[in-house]
């Protein structure tokens, strides 16, 4: 008797995610237990680490997961992962209605923010890139990003690691990887 046809629908859902209980992420002791569990479970569910979904919160947020922490560079940019005004609205928001809300809740844009990169972003790098430059998402570590004398280089001339007037995509995530290192020291790591 042959095996009962599985659906499409089914083969695409993952898998039950790990149980959070008891489960030690990067800055996990920065953040309450609640946005722990559901970090996790987003993570799950977007096929990455929640480890570097931590990384990248700390970094964007500045270690503070301040749902309400606006761009220093004077981009606009808001929350948790730094949304911009126009990415708010296509996501059915604003950036003050974001900086409105609990880090847990906005936890769901950045879930749905991510979604179309799921299955993508299961390395640092590439999960770095589908928040800061989405098109470099699949591309090679030395893709470079910004270049000198734009106005995308100057909001990130920070992440221009060797100052030689541009940010690859190896350059921008070597600051995410090392709050990652730093998320994951004893008194951080919960």
């Amino acid at each position: 008797m042959p095996a009962p046809e599985r659906s499409r629908t089914a083969d695409a859902q993952p898998p039950s995610p790990p149980p959070a209980q008891g489960r030690r992420i990067a800055w996990g002791a920065r953040v309450s237990p609640g946005f722990k569990r559901k970090t996790i479970a987003v993570a799950h569910r977007l096929r990455m680490d929640p480890d570097h979904l931590m990384a990248i919160m700390a970094f964007e947020t500045g270690r503070s997961f301040d749902p309400a922490v606006t761009n220093l560079a004077g981009s606009g940019a808001t929350g948790l992962i730094q949304f911009m005004p126009a990415t708010a609205r296509a996501l059915g928001t604003t950036t003050a209605a974001l900086a409105g809300m609990t880090a847990l809740d906005q936890l769901d844009y950045v879930e749905k923010y991510l979604a179309p990169h799921a299955g993508r972003i299961g390395d640092l790098p590439s999960a770095y890139m589908a928040v800061l430059y989405p098109r470099a998402v699949d591309k090679p570590s030395g893709f470079v990003l910004f270049r000198k004398g734009s106005k995308a280089y100057k909001l990130n001339r920070g992440l221009d690691v060797n100052s030689n007037g541009q940010v690859t995509k190896a350059e921008a995530a070597a600051k995410v990887s090392a709050l990652l290192e730093e998320g994951l020291r004893p008194g951080l790591i919960g």
